[in-house]
């Protein structure tokens, strides 16, 4: 099995990507966050600064661009391609409102035929490779059999599926009964997204799906590092490394970041996930999103780490 590292806007950059290739590792594929192209095609600096290779050592690495304007798409493809970039993801499948108001996202899933002839135009115009990243509908879980068709048209490197449809956001279940419609009519080597938090839900996914052999996990591995190493069959670490890990990741946001307000952000971001393989994580959860101060979280973080154990086979859980 092969295991990609899906495009997680915001804590997903450059900076967690390298901490954990370093700690962690187990990775055939790191997709960056999307670049937002416009028709004007400026970008913000964060979007660049994310993808220039001298700042990757996370390897190999696909950017994304995020777009309903093929000159945008093959503008932003070009400046790619000149840092070495052989690869481009289309992402299809972001659900966030001020995205899909603007028809891009799971937004452009909405609009068959635009889409259409902005697949014509970027796969005649570029040589680049080009992957999509896709949900299955916006309102419908029906509109898959005519996106298939049109996904089908083109020499798509890799088609990505996230069975929701944009309305469900990330509630409800991953539909596993569409992404099986999907793969049975799909002329492209297919990847599966959504939901495989733990080894249990791999091992259901892997037993319904034998002929898959790409996965891409996001949430699953901000909760659990370690999730990629059980899945491969590897020995687990202890609590100690996950505390060498969280350690590396708050002293290079410290290196980067200046002030405490900016580093604790980021640092929270993550604990939003990795606070479930915890026992008894409630108070310490509460602890670390009231901090403001560094010394504040210092102290919420060493309480967690030496009162509680880590449970490597639990995995991430909305709780209300």
């Amino acid at each position: 099995m092969q295991f990609y590292f899906a495009p997680l806007e915001g804590i997903g950059g450059h900076i967690f990507r390298n901490v954990y290739a370093g700690q962690f590792g187990g990775i055939d594929k790191y997709f960056a966050p999307f670049i937002a192209a416009g028709p004007e095609v400026h970008y913000h600096k964060r979007e660049i600064r994310d993808v220039l290779p001298e700042n990757n050592c996370a390897k190999p690495l696909i950017p994304q661009i995020l777009t309903n304007h093929s000159s945008a798409f093959l503008a932003t493809a070009d400046v790619l391609e000149g840092y070495g970039y052989e690869e481009i993801n289309l992402n299809l499948g972001c659900p966030s409102r001020t995205v899909v108001s603007k028809g891009k996202g799971a937004g452009f899933l909405a609009h068959p035929d635009e889409l259409d002839r902005f697949l014509e135009v970027i796969f005649n115009r570029t040589n680049l490779k080009i992957s999509v990243k896709t949900r299955i509908g916006m309102d419908s879980k029906e509109e898959l059999a005519h996106l298939m068709e049109i996904f089908n048209r083109y020499p798509v490197h890799e088609l990505i599926i996230h069975p929701r449809i944009q309305k469900d956001y990330y509630n409800n279940t991953p539909d596993w009964e569409k992404f099986s419609e999907a793969l049975a009519v799909s002329r492209h080597s297919v990847c599966y997204n959504g939901d495989i938090f733990t080894a249990e839900d791999y091992m259901r996914f892997t037993e319904s799906f034998p002929g898959i052999d790409k996965i891409m996990i996001g949430r699953g591995i901000l909760a659990n590092p370690a999730l990629i190493r059980e899945l491969r069959g590897e020995e687990l670490p202890d609590k100690a490394f996950l505390r060498k890990y969280h350690d590396a990741l708050l002293e290079e946001y410290q290196r980067t970041f200046s002030g405490d307000k900016n580093v604790l952000f980021k640092m929270k971001e993550l604990w939003c996930y990795m606070i479930y393989i915890f026992d008894n994580h409630q108070k310490y959860a509460k602890k670390i999103r009231k901090a403001q101060k560094m010394p504040a979280y210092l102290e919420a973080v060493d309480k967690l780490f030496g009162e509680q154990e880590v449970d490597w086979h639990s995995g991430f859980r909305w709780e209300k």
